[in-house]
């Protein structure tokens, strides 16, 4: 199948881009960065996806996958929500689309980190079920997944300070962060294997916001 991620220079959109290619199929790579994969079935596109007249002409597209974002800039809203309706409404609506992904965030549901960063990825969700409910005549699955913490670049401030790290570890009940190679195995189960499940955001946080609440009781 012919896959579009955007965000593939590094993180989730790298590992899951080598994903998709090490289990044969094509995949085109949108970013404002170049890549470094090397792969005679990796296309990959230098642009920015907030400039939508200039977003490149791909056809036949099969799955997308929207995880291009930036976080605490003055672009939160207009890369990670509008940059993410423009990518969709590109390739997203083709006649050939099996399945759309969206990148969106634990934080959309607890409210907690930047305020448009929040803002932007609660704005994905909303939008996520308006196509999910567009696309439903034509059998296509659209779906969101809200990780938490994931162990990439965008995250370094706090994962190389050991104060806030162990802060974050005791108000983390499975004790880790996710890595990126294991988004890219929930990307290609969602798009790929899964049929049926559409319009849901799903959780992936190790637990840090639905299993922190406590029981007191008198022992």
């Amino acid at each position: 199948m012919r896959i579009l991620i955007s965000g593939t220079s590094r993180g989730i959109g790298l590992e899951t881009a080598k994903k998709f290619l090490s289990e044969g199929h094509e995949v085109f790579g949108l970013d404002v960065n170049k890549s470094n994969i090397d792969n005679p079935n990796y296309h990959h596109f230098i642009c920015d996806i907030k400039d939508k007249q200039n977003l490149p002409n791909i056809q036949d597209i099969h799955i997308l996958f929207n995880n291009a974002g930036v976080q605490n800039s003055e672009d939160d809203i207009e890369n990670n929500l509008k940059g993410t309706i423009n990518v969709t409404e590109k390739y997203g609506y083709q006649k050939s689309i099996k399945s759309i992904l969206f990148n969106a965030s634990a934080s959309n549901q607890s409210g907690s980190e930047f305020a448009y960063y929040v803002a932007s990825k609660a704005g994905i969700v909303g939008y996520m079920k308006h196509v999910a409910l567009d696309l439903t005549k034509n059998k296509v699955t659209v779906n969101s997944i809200s990780l938490g913490g994931v162990i990439d670049e965008l995250n370094e401030p706090v994962i190389n300070n050991k104060d806030l790290w162990n802060q974050i570890m005791e108000r983390t009940p499975m004790k880790k962060w996710t890595e990126p190679s294991e988004v890219a195995e929930w990307v290609y189960f969602l798009t790929v294997i899964n049929k049926s499940m559409s319009g849901e955001d799903l959780l992936i946080d190790n637990g840090e916001y639905k299993l922190n609440s406590s029981f007191i009781w008198p022992k």
